[in-house]
């Protein structure tokens, strides 16, 4: 080939291949954009650069079957605890209540292989040890990692201490640090608190007001002097989350399983309700009744920590299995699972698949069959659906490959 022939050739090679990696033939749930059918989604360095009805395969460097499969945004968990700390740990005196240091998990172990790209980390640090927390696990995880500031200054370091002393919860000095790291803090977190004082809630929706954040509340005991109906329809301002929404001990139905009227006047007011499922918050007796009346959560999320994740709630997966189960369509399960949590963090960036956007994807198996999930009470729901997390991308790169559809097929000899 002569030198001119030669530099007709490259740039016609280079455009037989615009793409670094094309997921083709998958079934695209992508809710922000109101796709709910089969096409490919093409990826060029780390972000989505086209979602087509039909993408030649010659197009890309290479090129993953996805048939039969559903291609997802990246998904969303906005409740997990991730801030492991040998400070921490010893200074817990045995509480093993706290979900900071040994309960904690590191992020990337758990993310990936369940087809989730972004977590927010719930509370486990506070304005005091932010840093550290930021140091040790947000500057090393691939996962993207958020955090929401604890209203006690000290974080989650044990309930029966450290998360009931009331002088430690500065709404200032939380909105202070909120403000000084905005690009990882996305929020102020109340939880476990057990007195009948307000005292947690209102310092957490001050910080929140001042530092521009949602606050997402745990309510730990349900006491008369503050009733959970006017936690949600007069505390929280609209954005805000509660937390373990489907918590046995939360007042929601009426004697007749009916639900309350308030949670109506509630989500009018724009208040949400997050799953956060963990090791004690899922209860078949209010999830049951709750979605089959059409009161949706408005986002799904895990409280992932290590008693969690090794009891009813085990990972992203089965806890948006459990609400497939109960009837929701898949669409809106991710719907719950990526936008959603998304906007109510105020990142909307995440969660979809549109053009331009990060290149984070779920690609997800529907198992069908008999399954069984298990609540917080260890009451068991017969299923006949499972989600599988099949293959994950992060960032434009394969970080999770349950089935080797990315590699190249082995040959002897080779």
């Amino acid at each position: 080939m002569t030198a001119p022939m030669l530099l007709l050739a490259v740039p016609a090679l280079l455009a037989a291949e615009p793409y670094d990696l094309l997921l083709k033939g998958g079934h695209v749930l992508d809710p922000k954009n109101n796709i709910d059918r089969k096409m490919d989604v093409a990826i060029l360095g780390n972000k989505i650069a086209k979602v087509a009805p039909a993408i030649e395969a010659a197009q890309a460097k290479k090129v993953i079957a996805c048939n039969g499969l559903y291609v997802a945004p990246g998904l969303v968990d906005i409740h997990v605890h991730l801030y492991f700390s040998t400070a921490l740990q010893s200074n817990l005196h045995g509480d093993s209540s706290s979900f900071a240091g040994f309960r904690a998990v590191h992020p990337d172990g758990f993310t990936f292989r369940t087809g989730v790209t972004t977590v927010v980390d719930a509370g486990s640090s506070g304005w005091r040890n932010f840093p550290e927390f930021k140091e040790r696990v947000i500057e090393n995880s691939k996962t993207r990692v958020y955090a929401m500031l604890n209203i006690v200054g000290s974080g989650m370091a044990g309930r029966s201490k450290v998360e009931q002393n009331l002088p430690d919860m500065s709404a200032e000095e939380t909105a202070k640090v909120a403000k000084q790291f905005p690009e990882h803090i996305v929020g102020v977190k109340t939880a476990h608190y057990a007195g009948p004082e307000w005292i947690p809630v209102d310092n957490a929706v001050k910080a929140g007001t001042l530092a521009n954040v949602p606050v997402m509340v745990d309510f730990g005991s349900f006491r008369p002097e503050r009733p959970f109906a006017e936690l949600v329809t007069k505390r929280l301002r609209p954005g805000d989350m509660y937390t373990h929404f489907f918590i046995g001990v939360a007042p929601l139905l009426d004697p007749r399983g009916k639900i309350l009227p308030f949670l109506y006047e509630a989500r009018r007011r724009g208040v949400k309700f997050d799953v956060g499922h963990g090791a004690g918050s899922f209860s078949w007796n209010n999830a049951v009744p709750l979605v089959s009346q059409g009161f949706l959560p408005d986002s799904i999320s895990t409280d992932l920590h290590q008693s969690s994740m090794n009891a009813g709630m085990k990972d992203m997966l089965n806890v948006m299995s459990k609400i497939l189960n109960l009837g929701v369509p898949v669409y809106e399960v991710i719907r719950l699972s990526t936008i959603n949590p998304a906007n109510q963090i105020k990142r909307p960036q995440h969660g979809h698949l549109t053009e331009g956007a990060e290149a984070d994807v779920a690609v997800l198996r529907v198992d069908r069959g008999r399954h069984g999930f298990l609540d917080s009470l260890g009451a068991r729901f017969d299923g006949s659906q499972l989600l599988v997390g099949e293959l994950t991308v992060k960032g434009g790169q394969v970080v999770w490959d349950l089935n080797g559809r990315a590699g190249q097929e082995w040959k002897p000899g080779r």
